[in-house]
This record gives C-alpha cells, sequence and structure tokens, in this order.
C-alpha cells in the first residue's frame, strides 16, 4: 500500500512544474506596481520562484518571492510635475512621445545600472526559465532574455497597437484601426489620414531612438554579459524575438482587431477573485446610502489636492445639493464638508466599486480603473488629463457606459450635468452590466491564462510555433514592393523596346522615300 502511494506521488510529480521567472515591473508608478503584484501573485500562488524588480517593494514575504528594490527610479520620476492644475494651464505638455521616450531611456538605463540589479546579472549562478518585461516605449529589457539565455515575454500595459504588435506581428492597417491616441471608429477620411500620420510617427521615434536605445542596451548588458561568459545577441534581434506579449486588454473594453497568434488578452488579471472586505467606517457609509454612492477618485498618479481651490470649493458646494452619498479619494482633510460627502485617504477602490450601493464611478480614465469598472458593470463619467486616458475614455463612451467631462473651469457646472443624466438614464447602468457579462464570460479566468501562457511558453522553449511570419518578412515584400518593382521594369522595358521597334520602322520608311 504504501509502494502505491509512493509511485502516485512520483507520478503526479511528473506534471508538477516550478519555474524560476524573472520579472521586470520598474517604473514608478502606483498603476504599474498593480500590474506587476498581479503577476507575482498569480506565479507565485501556482508555486513558481519569482524574482520581481520593482519601486515599490511593498509586498509581504513568501516564500517563492525575491524583491529586487529600484525604488532610486522615483528620482527620476514625473509625479512632481503631474499636477491637475499645471496641466489645466497647459503648462505640462504630456503628449510629446519624443519626450516620453526619453524618459524611459532614462528608466531603463537607471534600472540596469542599479547595484541591485547588477548583482544578479553579473552572478552566473542565477539562472532563470523566463522573463517577463513591462513594455513602454523601449525594448532596452530585451536584454535580461538574452542575458540569462530564456525567453522573453512581453507584457503590454493597455491595449494593443502598433508599437507593441510589430515587436511580434506587424503594425496593424492604419486604415481601419486606430491608434490608442485617435478616436475609436475611423469614420472620414481625415481620419483616416490622421492615423497614417500617427503610425508614420511612431515609425520615426522608433528609428530616431535606436542608437541611443543600442548604446545603453549594450553599455548597460556588455559587461555582465561578458562576466557571464555569453554573447550578448544583438538589440535589434533580440528584441523581436519575444516569445509572447501578455496584453491587459480584452473586447468588452477594448476594440476587435486581428491579432497574431502569441498576443494574449488577460485584461483584468490584477484583480483577485475574492474581494476583500469594506473598513467597518466605509461598510456603515455604503451600507446606508438609500440614494446611492458616488465614487470619485482620480487615480494614484494625479492628486485630487492639486485641484485648483475654486473647482475644489465648487465641487463640494455641488456634491452637497446631491441626494447622493459621495466618496472623495483625497490626499488632505477638507473643512466644512456636506454631510453626505465623505473623504478617504487611502481608497480601497475594488472593494467599494463591488458594493451594490455605488452607482457611478468619477475617474481619470486610467486602464486599470476603468477594468475594474466594467468587471463590477458601474457606470463612469470619465475626466481624462493625460497619456491613453483620452482614448480610454472615448473609447467607453463610444461603448455606451461612460460620459466625458474635461476638466476645465466649467467642469463643476458639467458634472453636475453628467450626474444628472446618468442618474435619470438606465442605459449607462443596463450597457455597464452587459459588457461586465462580456468581460466575465471566459473560457478561463484572466489569471489562469496568465499562468498557462507562461508555462506554455516555458515548456516549448520559447512557444516558436505561435510566432508569427510576419515578423521575418521585409516590409517591401509585404506590400508587394519587389512585385511592382519588376512589374515597372517590365513595362518600361516593353515601353523602350516598342518605341525602339517604332523608331527603326519610321527610319525605315524614311530611307525607302529617299
Amino acid at each position: 500500500m504504501i509502494l502505491l502511494k509512493l509511485l502516485f506521488i512520483m507520478e503526479t510529480l511528473q506534471f508538477c512544474f516550478a519555474y524560476k521567472i524573472l520579472l521586470v515591473f520598474p517604473i514608478p508608478g502606483g498603476s504599474h506596481a498593480i500590474l506587476g503584484e498581479g503577476y507575482v501573485r498569480h506565479l507565485v500562488e501556482a508555486g513558481h520562484e519569482v524574482t520581481y524588480i520593482t519601486p515599490l517593494p511593498r509586498l509581504k514575504a513568501m516564500p517563492n518571492l525575491r524583491q529586487i528594490d529600484v525604488s532610486a527610479n522615483f528620482e527620476l520620476s514625473l509625479l512632481d510635475i503631474i499636477n491637475v492644475e499645471k496641466l489645466m494651464k497647459k503648462e505640462v505638455d504630456l503628449k510629446n512621445l519624443f519626450h516620453f521616450k526619453e524618459l524611459m531611456l532614462t528608466f531603463a538605463n537607471a534600472t540596469i545600472t542599479n547595484p541591485n540589479v547588477r548583482k544578479i546579472m553579473d552572478d552566473p549562478k542565477e539562472k532563470f526559465d523566463a522573463v517577463i518585461v513591462e513594455w513602454l516605449y523601449t525594448e532596452v529589457y530585451s536584454g535580461f532574455s538574452s542575458l540569462f539565455g530564456c525567453p522573453l515575454i512581453w507584457s503590454s500595459s493597455m491595449d494593443p497597437h502598433t508599437m507593441v504588435l510589430w515587436l511580434i506581428d506587424e503594425a496593424p492597417n492604419a486604415a481601419y484601426t486606430p491608434d490608442i491616441i485617435c478616436p475609436e471608429n475611423l469614420l472620414n477620411f481625415w481620419q483616416r489620414v490622421k492615423n497614417l500620420w500617427i503610425l508614420l510617427q511612431r515609425m520615426l521615434l522608433l528609428w530616431s531612438k535606436l542608437s541611443k536605445e543600442t548604446s545603453i542596451y549594450n553599455e548597460g548588458f556588455g559587461p555582465s554579459a561578458d562576466k557571464r561568459g555569453v554573447k550578448l545577441s544583438p538589440l535589434t534581434e533580440v528584441m523581436y524575438n519575444g516569445s509572447l506579449m501578455l496584453g491587459n486588454s480584452h473586447v468588452s473594453l477594448g476594440q476587435a482587431m486581428t491579432l497574431p497568434q502569441n498576443y494574449k488578452p488577460i485584461l483584468g488579471y490584477h484583480i483577485p477573485e475574492t474581494i476583500p472586505d469594506l473598513p467597518k467606517n466605509l461598510q456603515q457609509i455604503m451600507d446606508n446610502a438609500t440614494h446611492g454612492v458616488i465614487y470619485f477618485s482620480m487615480g494614484s498618479m494625479l492628486k485630487s489636492k492639486t485641484i485648483p481651490l475654486e473647482i475644489k470649493k465648487g465641487l463640494l458646494a455641488m456634491f452637497g445639493e446631491l441626494k447622493q452619498t459621495v466618496l472623495w479619494k483625497f490626499e488632505e482633510e477638507l473643512s466644512d464638508l456636506p454631510k453626505n460627502v465623505h473623504i478617504v485617504q487611502w481608497a480601497p477602490q475594488q472593494s467599494i466599486l463591488a458594493h451594490s450601493n455605488c452607482f457611478l464611478f468619477i475617474t481619470h480614465g486610467g486602464l486599470l480603473s476603468l477594468t475594474e469598472a466594467i468587471h463590477f458593470g458601474v457606470p463612469v463619467i470619465g475626466v481624462p488629463m493625460f497619456a491613453d486616458q483620452f482614448s480610454n475614455i472615448d473609447r467607453a463612451v463610444g461603448k455606451g457606459f461612460a460620459k466625458r467631462v474635461d476638466l476645465d473651469w466649467d467642469f463643476v457646472t458639467n458634472v453636475k450635468n453628467a450626474i444628472d443624466d446618468m442618474t435619470a438614464d438606465s442605459r449607462y447602468r443596463d450597457t455597464a452590466n452587459e459588457l461586465s457579462f462580456i468581460y466575465h464570460n471566459r473560457v478561463a479566468s484572466p489569471g489562469a491564462e496568465l499562468v498557462h501562457w507562461v508555462e506554455h511558453v516555458v515548456l516549448t522553449r520559447g512557444a516558436p510555433h505561435l510566432r508569427s511570419p510576419a515578423i521575418d518578412v521585409p516590409f517591401y515584400q509585404k506590400l508587394y514592393l519587389d512585385l511592382a518593382a519588376i512589374i515597372v521594369a517590365v513595362i518600361v522595358t516593353l515601353m523602350i523596346v516598342v518605341q525602339r521597334i517604332r523608331r527603326k520602322k519610321v527610319n525605315q520608311r524614311k530611307q525607302k522615300k529617299n
């Protein structure tokens, strides 16, 4: 009997795999940390050993988790200039992708030269079965894959777009696939022209910074490669060697588009299956909200305290006139609060949205916030401020569960009108619930998909069977420019031959006349 048990255990262990995963999420921002921690949670729970490069090493100690501290990246961040009032007055431009690319390269250089990171890079005993890298306007981190000789998995934090898709396949067709900063539907000629122009800008951005990116890559990974006795692959080669891209996207919130086999949408993986209970004070407030709760949060990077004083006072006065209860995530205490307005310096957002009395969410339009809104079926008033927030909100408006209100000097009036409209019209809530059903109705949960595909990449030694052939085809062949050149050459040759024949006949006629 004991022998049979031992045989059963040994047989079972054949199907149990524990891998060593390097997880690189070095961007100093709360939302990026949330996405990174989602990977950690799922992979550690699946029994894998995770080494996590992060500027926010805030996770509790786990047996299979090692956190590599790169919090020095905060010294280089934009957090001090992301100010609501400055954005309103257009004193800060966060739409310039060339400046943003420079910042991401600065982060990349700081990360791979950080002493804590260099310890694992230089140590020949450090080995990994796969490296998962957050992509954000740089491919430098792909060097970890070449350094450790393991498969590369990209993680994209937003809807699929040109700059991530051409790493694993090709740029989507600009005639019908809008960029992340464009309106969802390309309805007319000029919208398509604008979208094509943005695509060309993306290509220019890639090539204009490639020399600097290559320099950072070689100087950062080269010495470690020499110490480990490995040959470092060129950046222009390894950046296209991604086995997989795990995308924080799903058709319920994004757009239906053609995607390669090695792009896997896992939107919502950061949301745990069991939502934590609310603190007692918030639970009581929300339970007693007879007319429902409006939750107002500008996210982790934008601080509500930087909203101009005039607008803050106007919002408090307007909220005080509502019959609903208002929960406002605010970083400091406010005096003379109306009875129905409650300030919370820290808000358990998922737990608030999960409460049945939460009927409206006023948000900056970050993708994580919109994901959580759809997860729990809560309609949205979007107040976009920078980056992809504008297109996120516009897409939500197009899907029918949101209204957009820009933060200007008429903001208070416009928000009041939006609240009145969405309170009176049940279609916003109905649409949010319909999309929530689509979001949840999947073959497997996003967390299970995440773990499955990471394991699949390791088990199949990089999943080459998922690789798109488009990645190896030059652009001139994709556009049949070589064929076009041959056709043009043949036509030109025939025209020349015909012209010479005609000239010859003309000359012969002239000779006969003479």
